[in-house]
């Protein structure tokens, strides 16, 4: 017996600002969830200490990226902080076509362009932060950027704040093991209906 479950919904989008905790969400759900799979966004940016290439990030140089672009390769692309950071067609097409869950761990804008490229397969997530202050503190502790980056991360925070009510879903992130639960159960209803 082959059968394999029709989910709802089966491209699942979480987006915050940099520092809202999307990251440590997503490696949950896909701790919990086995038959998630992660959907590997392409960018320019250096890879950090333990990061690899096709597993965390397709790592593109600059030309190779803006070639991909001139093709059409990309549901979405940006430059943000002087990267390019793009969702490559091939990776959704083919969750699509297999039934597959996809989980994307993305900016703002991405994950709004991801839904109005695929709007009857997306479920989009938004992660706020318990506030503005708490996320300077967040980001101020990575310790991996400088206070001008952490500005610009501040800046493009309350911008994207805004856009939040653009999601199908709103969970503030204050406290962890009630944001992790939040989200699981919005995954049960609108991803599997109900049925783990």
């Amino acid at each position: 017996m082959n059968e394999q479950k029709k989910y709802l919904r089966n491209l699942l989008v979480l987006s915050s600002p940099s520092g809202g905790g999307k990251t440590t969400v997503a490696r949950h759900l896909m701790g919990k969830f086995p038959q998630i799979r992660f959907s590997v966004s392409a960018t320019t940016r250096k890879p950090r200490q333990g990061e690899i290439h096709g597993r965390d990030y397709f790592f593109f140089d600059t030309g190779e990226f803006l070639d991909k672009v001139r093709k059409g390769d990309f549901v979405e692309f940006e430059e943000i902080y002087g990267n390019y950071y793009g969702t490559l067609h091939s990776e959704i097409d083919e969750a699509v076509m297999l039934n597959q869950i996809l989980l994307f761990d993305v900016d703002v804008k991405g994950a709004l362009s991801l839904k109005k490229a695929y709007p009857d397969n997306t479920l989009t997530l938004f992660l706020a932060p318990p506030g503005i202050e708490e996320l300077k503190q967040r980001l101020t502790g990575r310790q991996s950027e400088s206070e001008e980056q952490i500005n610009k991360r501040m800046g493009r925070a309350i911008m994207e704040m805004k856009m939040k009510n653009e999601f199908d879903f709103c969970v503030v992130n204050d406290e962890l093991n009630k944001t992790l639960l939040a989200v699981e159960n919005i995954f049960i209803d609108n991803v599997l209906g109900m049925e783990e």
